[in-house]
């Protein structure tokens, strides 16, 4: 058995660590070492997908237990759901990456974000309830769009009124993760220090000794 065909390990997505700050970055963050050998996609199915929202509460339990059953049995629905996650997750990397960079973002990035957020916003409503104001998603008409609408929708507020100073790519070799930077001096360099810091840091540790 080559590496190429060695079983994938399963999904986490029901389960990564939601250490973004944004609900946009936490979604581009379920995926991990893009152009690498040690490249994790964590979103490969459409139940990936409802896994993920539902562990990140982007929708109330109501609302998906109603996407579940909206895509039951519906297999080309479900499947045009992981259709659209994967270039909104990609559009969101993008921009980040080069925000992040000191870079201008791509056109084609910036327009898919925005064609999708404005289909999402479709299947939204504002409602107002115990003196604040939220979005009313209506997952049994448009499931698609209700249960990303959530996603795009903090992408566009996070590239229109977050801090740019504060986007931020983590340094772990192979991770590739987004997150914004609210430590007082902004000095964050990796998306969890008790991962890619740890591994850093025992990466330096090693070279000294093979250095002495």
């Amino acid at each position: 058995m080559t590496v190429s065909d060695a079983p994938l390990p399963p999904s986490r997505a029901g389960s990564l660590p939601l250490v973004g700050g944004s609900l946009a970055f936490d979604f581009a963050n379920t995926e991990s070492g893009r152009g690498t050998d040690q490249h994790q996609n964590h979103l490969r199915e459409p139940e990936d997908v409802v896994a993920w929202i539902e562990h990140a509460e982007a929708l109330s339990g109501p609302d998906v237990a109603s996407l579940r059953r909206a895509l039951d049995g519906r297999p080309g629905r479900a499947q045009a759901l992981l259709g659209d996650a994967l270039p909104l997750r990609a559009a969101i990397q993008t921009v980040g990456e080069s925000i992040a960079g000191g870079a201008p973002p791509p056109d084609d990035a910036l327009a898919a974000l925005s064609a999708l957020h404005a289909r999402c916003l479709a299947a939204g409503r504002l409602a107002i309830a115990d003196g604040r104001g939220f979005w009313r998603w209506r997952v049994e008409a448009a499931p698609v769009e209700a249960a990303l609408g959530p996603i795009a929708l903090a992408a566009a507020r996070l590239f229109t009124e977050g801090d740019f100073s504060r986007i931020k790519v983590c340094e772990g070799h192979a991770c590739g993760w987004l997150f914004c930077d609210t430590s007082r001096n902004n000095a964050r360099r990796w998306c969890e220090m008790e991962v890619c810091g740890n591994r850093a840091k025992q990466k330096r540790l090693a070279a000294r000794r093979r250095g002495q």
